[in-house]
C-alpha cells in the first residue's frame, strides 16, 4: 500500500507516521531522506541533485520523481510505503502520475490555523535533552525551565507564531489544493481518501487510523 500523509505543519503527522510505518512495516519515505541516501551512494541522480544543493538552488521536480521512482525499488518498499513531505504541489502530484506511480490511500488530518498556532507557539524545549514541554497542554512544574535540571526552557523559531503563521501560508497557497487534486481520483475509485480530525488525541487519531487499517 501506498500512502500519502496531508495535512497542515502541526497538526501531528510525524506522530501518525510513525504508528502507521510500525502498524504495517512499511518505510516512512521522506524527500530530504532521498536526497541524502542518494547522495551518499553517488548516484546519478544523487550526483544531479547534489550539484543543484550546492549551487543553492532548489532541485526539480523532475530529480525528485526520478528519486522516487529509485527508492520505489528497493526491497523495503515491497510492502508499500509512506510518502512524508511529497508530494507538496499539484505539478509535483502530476509528475507522479506521469512516472505511473500509483497512490492506494490520502490520509488527510484536518486542524484549524488557531489550534496549530496554540499548539506549535506554546511549544517549549530544553535544548540540551532536547525534553519537550507546552506552555499549555503539558507545562514544566516551574513556568519557563525544564523539570529535571532547572535549566532554562526556549521556543524554537520555527514555533514563534509569525513564523507558523507564515508556514501556514505556504501550505495553504502551494499544498492544500492536492486535497482537490486527490479527492477528484476518489471519485474516480482510483484510490482510498481517509479524512482525520486532528484536534483529537493522539491516541484516538491513532486509533481511527489503525481501525482503517484493520476493516480494510
Amino acid at each position: 500500500m501506498r500512502i500519502i500523509l496531508l495535512g497542515p505543519p502541526g497538526a501531528g503527522k510525524g506522530t501518525q507516521a510513525e504508528n502507521i510505518i510500525q502498524a504495517l512495516n512499511i518505510p516512512h519515505v521522506s524527500t530530504g531522506n532521498m536526497l541524502r541516501e542518494a547522495i551518499e551512494e553517488g548516484s546519478p541522480l544523487g550526483i544531479e541533485a547534489k550539484k543543484v544543493m550546492d549551487k543553492g538552488a532548489l532541485v526539480s521536480d523532475d530529480i525528485i520523481v526520478g528519486l522516487v521512482v529509485e527508492r520505489l525499488k528497493k526491497p523495503d518498499c515491497s510492502n508499500g510505503v509512506l510518502f512524508d513531505g511529497f508530494p507538496r504541489t499539484i505539478p509535483q502530484a502530476q509528475a507522479l502520475d506521469d512516472a505511473n506511480i500509483g497512490i492506494d490511500l490520502i490520509i488527510e488530518i484536518q486542524l484549524d490555523d488557531e489550534n496549530i498556532i496554540e499548539r506549535m507557539s506554546g511549544r517549549r524545549v530544553h535544548i540540551s535533552s532536547g525534553r519537550n514541554y507546552h506552555v499549555k497542554f503539558n507545562p514544566p512544574k516551574r513556568e519557563g525551565f525544564d523539570d529535571l535540571t532547572g535549566e532554562e526552557l526556549i521556543q524554537r523559531d520555527d514555533d514563534k507564531r509569525e513564523v507558523v503563521e507564515e508556514r501556514l501560508v505556504v501550505y495553504r497557497n502551494q499544498t492544500e489544493p492536492l486535497i482537490s487534486f486527490y479527492k477528484a481520483k476518489q471519485t474516480n475509485n482510483d484510490l482510498d481518501y481517509l479524512t482525520v480530525d486532528g484536534s483529537g488525541s493522539v491516541e484516538s487519531i491513532s486509533q481511527f487510523i489503525l481501525n482503517f487499517f484493520r476493516n480494510k
